[in-house]
């Protein structure tokens, strides 16, 4: 699965940026950073973090010495003082990771059926038929809720069709459905209304 920000790290804008702390130079074995000036970035203190989800991340933070007088200093940072970034180690773990799997040969083909497959029909169902939540509660109902969705939406594509080609055989074979589906949901109904009905009876005999 895609995490926020992937499309926007592969453009070349992001990649080639040199003041992103992703892009800096970070030496593993001394554990510091370097900023494009060549100044070493030192750690100075481990902190954490809470989401508005809360959930809790451990971040680490790095510090340039001396950022005064740096002729890069507008387009690194705007702060008052030295430059200090934050990193997220464990982030960045899985990022790198998922990354990794969304770029291989295979994530390629998924990434490559999903724009065709799914996203028209989820940009349909949000946008166009303003369906951002379900309205019914529990696995069975928002099963049928979402089944319903699709339906309507295959029912339109098969009569634009038959607009478009003026097939008759299609448009009986829609009438033929509807009405058997129709019939159906009637059926349901009725069963579910006479349950209802006689449960309490039920109850009483048992």
């Amino acid at each position: 699965m895609k995490y926020s920000y992937f499309h926007k790290e592969q453009k070349r804008a992001i990649k080639n940026n040199p003041f992103l702390p992703q892009n800096l130079f970070y030496n593993q074995e001394k554990d510091f950073y370097v900023c494009p000036m060549g100044q070493r970035m030192e750690k100075i203190k481990e902190a954490k973090r809470t989401s508005s989800n809360g959930y809790e991340a451990n971040v680490i933070k790095y510090q340039a010495a001396r950022c005064e007088g740096c002729p890069l200093r507008g387009m690194c940072h705007k702060a008052k003082g030295n430059r200090v970034i934050e990193i997220n180690y464990r982030l960045q773990e899985l990022k790198d990771k998922a990354k990794k799997l969304l770029n291989s040969e295979l994530g390629l083909a998924h990434r490559s059926k999903r724009p065709i497959e799914v996203e028209a029909v989820f940009g349909q169902l949000k946008s166009n038929n303003k369906f951002t939540r379900f309205t019914l509660r529990g696995l069975e109902k928002v099963n049928l809720e979402f089944g319903l969705m699709a339906l309507a939406h295959n029912l339109r594509k098969m009569a634009r069709i038959i607009q478009n080609k003026g097939n008759n055989t299609l448009q009986n074979r829609i009438r033929s459905f509807i009405t058997h589906f129709f019939e159906r949901l009637n059926f349901i109904k009725l069963k579910n209304e006479i349950t209802n009905h006689f449960r309490p009876v039920l109850k009483f005999a048992a």
